[in-house]
C-alpha cells in the first residue's frame, strides 16, 4: 500500500491517510481493534479514532502500534506499506 505524501498536506488528511494505514496492517494481520488494542496496550478507542482519522496519537502509541503490526516507523513517515 502506498500513499502519496507531500509537506503541504494539511492535518486532517494526514491523521486520516496514517489511519488508513493503520487499519489495513491490522485487517491484513487478521485483527480486531479489541484484539490488536489487547497486543500494542493502546485503547480500542484510541485505535478507532486513528482508523477514522480523527486521532493525533503519542508517539508511544504510534510505536507501540508500529510494533505490535510489524510495521517499520520509517514506512510511516512515508505513508507506505
Amino acid at each position: 500500500m502506498s500513499i502519496a505524501y507531500n509537506n503541504t498536506m494539511p492535518k486532517e488528511e494526514i491523521l486520516l491517510k496514517l489511519g488508513h494505514i493503520i487499519k489495513y496492517a491490522r485487517n491484513k494481520k487478521g485483527l480486531t481493534q479489541d484484539q490488536l488494542a489487547e497486543l500494542s496496550n493502546v485503547s480500542k478507542g484510541t485505535i478507532a479514532s486513528l482508523e477514522c482519522g480523527t486521532a493525533n496519537l503519542r508517539f508511544m502509541n504510534l510505536y507501540q502500534l508500529a510494533k505490535t503490526l510489524d510495521i517499520d516507523m520509517g514506512v510511516l513517515n512515508n505513508f507506505q506499506l
